[in-house]
């Protein structure tokens, strides 16, 4: 019987190898899920479930993680779903894949929906866009073995908000800031409006043709964050588009000043992004919208 197999060990980048050796290693893993070859027995399950839980190596937990997704057994959900919070990325986007390989339409409902809300949460506010990426990829995937949600109304308007962006340190907080802000921004200002898809996931195009959806996107960046004599600026970026073609045809751009500096200037970024994110929807967004569906 063979044992269990190893991610292979990658040396440490040095500080100009950073982003390319961190890419390198979520390549890596997508690979090593397509391509490597099944265990021969599933009695290693629960030891492969303790090792993904309590090894205090991520090698060893992404090794774990890797092959409960090969076995397929579906003891493996419960441990899968804990690892979505795992400090290690390439973890969190093992399992979240191996979420989307292990949950089917035989899985449970109450352990179904589990999966779900935790491949939701990631989805929307992990700080790596690699886990972001894979959760949402296994959501949907999840999400249809239960079949599409069909309690739309004709004529309804619809809007996608994106994954977002930023091209500032401390990023991954502020995009799971970014939207969740224009979540709660929509479901304020613009009720009448579709954000979430009922029963989760997306509107194909053709849920939007037969329904006579009138669909938009919505993304953003947070282009620059700068803090000096007390006080932080930051300057954001949103786009409106149509969905699911995704044909742009509104760009905005906005900042704010906020006080606060020193200790206190990650606080004051994220408010100034607040700030700029709910403006920008509420005064530019929302009644473009509006006046496109009139």
């Amino acid at each position: 019987m063979p044992p269990p197999i190893s991610a292979p060990r990658a040396s440490a980048p040095g500080p100009g190898r950073r982003r390319g050796w961190t890419w390198g290693r979520a390549a890596i893993v997508c690979l090593l899920i397509a391509v490597w070859p099944v265990l021969g027995r599933a009695d290693q399950v629960d030891r492969l479930i303790g090792q993904l839980q309590s090894s205090d190596d991520y090698k060893v937990r992404l090794s774990a993680a890797l092959n409960l997704t090969k076995l397929g057994d579906r003891r493996a959900i419960g441990a899968f779903i804990v690892a979505l919070r795992d400090r290690d990325k390439s973890v969190r986007g093992v399992a979240a894949a191996g979420l989307g390989v292990l949950v089917t339409a035989a899985t449970p409902a109450q352990t179904r929906n589990r999966a779900l809300t935790a491949l939701r949460r990631a989805a929307s506010s992990d700080g790596n866009a690699f886990v972001r990426k894979q959760a949402q990829k296994a959501y949907d995937k999840v999400k249809a073995t239960v079949g599409p949600a069909v309690s739309v109304a004709a004529g309804a308007t619809y809007v996608n908000i994106g994954a977002m962006s930023a091209e500032v340190r401390n990023s991954g907080e502020l995009v799971a800031l970014m939207r969740q802000t224009a979540q709660k921004t929509f479901r304020r200002q613009a009720p009448g409006i579709l954000i979430d898809w009922p029963g989760g996931g997306v509107p194909s195009g053709k849920h939007i043709q037969d329904r006579q959806l009138k669909a938009f996107f919505v993304d953003g960046t947070v282009n620059a964050v700068n803090s000096g004599g007390g006080a932080v600026e930051c300057k954001v970026s949103m786009l409106l588009a149509t969905f699911p073609a995704k044909s742009m045809f509104g760009f905005l751009k906005g900042g704010a000043k906020v006080e606060g500096g020193g200790g206190e200037a990650d606080l004051a970024a994220q408010d100034c992004v607040i700030a700029v994110v709910e403006d920008l929807i509420a005064r530019k967004i929302i009644p473009t919208i509006e006046a496109r569906t009139r």
